[in-house]
């Protein structure tokens, strides 16, 4: 596969999977369904209880008034809470509801599932070459996100 070949399809095959496994587990979901953005927050915060606004705005590369639309949308639905911060009494430090770690949770393994199903599907040199290839798409990743710290969009 040429440079150009693989650059025209790992970003639609990427997001292909991902939609797809989105949809595959919102088949027998109950509760109301989360939009990407409030999933994204609703982890970053369950893994950094105690978090600001400005500190989750900065890793999720948003705006902080479009993360702060997030924790309105995320605290009425009774996933996340705000707590005054001690230091400084004008800001606020997010953490999660049991609700939202359940959800969480359930996605997850529900997630895993799925993925670990599909993979044991895969002839073995398949499975052997998406381990291969995870730690590429590690430093891809890290990559792309280094980018948008650092306002560089290209």
């Amino acid at each position: 596969m040429t440079g150009s070949e693989l650059t025209d399809e790992l970003p639609g095959l990427l997001a292909g999977v991902q939609r797809l496994v989105r949809r595959r587990l919102r088949q027998d979901l109950t509760a109301p369904r989360l939009r990407g953005a409030q999933v994204e927050l609703l982890r970053l915060v369950e893994a950094n209880p105690g978090l600001r606004v400005s500190a989750a705005a900065k890793e999720l590369c948003l705006a902080g008034n479009s993360v702060s639309t997030l924790v309105n949308q995320l605290v009425k639905a009774g996933l996340l809470r705000r707590q005054e911060d001690p230091e400084d009494r004008r800001a606020a430090l997010l953490l999660t509801t049991p609700e939202a770690t359940e959800r969480l949770a359930a996605w997850e393994s529900r997630r895993n599932t799925l993925i670990a199903e599909q993979v044991a599907a895969l002839p073995e040199e398949d499975r052997a070459a998406l381990a291969a290839a995870l730690p590429a798409l590690r430093r891809l990743a890290d990559g792309v996100r280094d980018g948008l710290r650092d306002g560089n969009r290209s």
